[in-house]
């Protein structure tokens, strides 16, 4: 007679459902999918920030997203920005930390940020709307 396996996954250890949703919840504060940022386009004190090269930028970019490679994002910069708002950063996808990194010097410097998931590539995949423009 042949025994199963039990799956890996059965075997590991499984978080208490109240550690669970606190988890979950602090992540969903510092995260949002393609999903969410194109239903919220157009709202009032929000705002898309592109965190990759201008080139990029200009090839493709979320409608009505600022162009601001993290490696810009400076006060200086981000002066005129309104610190009430939420400011949204992206990348290509997974793959690329350049959202990171704009959300981490946005953060810094008194922002309040969330990364968008996924990054361009899932807002492509995903069939969103895109904007192109000319390399400033």
């Amino acid at each position: 007679m042949t025994t199963i396996a039990r799956p890996r996954l059965l075997n590991a250890p499984v978080a208490d459902p109240t550690d669970a949703a606190t988890h979950y919840a602090r992540k969903l504060s510092f995260e949002a999918d393609c999903s969410d940022v194109h239903d919220a386009a157009g709202a009032t004190g929000f705002v898309v920030v592109d965190s990759r090269s201008q080139e990029a930028y200009a090839n493709g970019h979320v409608p009505g997203a600022l162009s601001l490679p993290y490696a810009t994002t400076t006060a200086e910069t981000t002066s005129s920005w309104e610190h009430d708002a939420l400011y949204v950063t992206y990348c290509w996808g997974p793959g690329c930390n350049a959202g990171d990194q704009g959300a981490l010097r946005l953060a810094q410097l008194g922002f309040r940020v969330k990364l968008m998931i996924g990054g361009w590539d899932t807002w492509i995949a995903d069939g969103y709307p895109v904007e192109t423009s000319r390399v400033p």
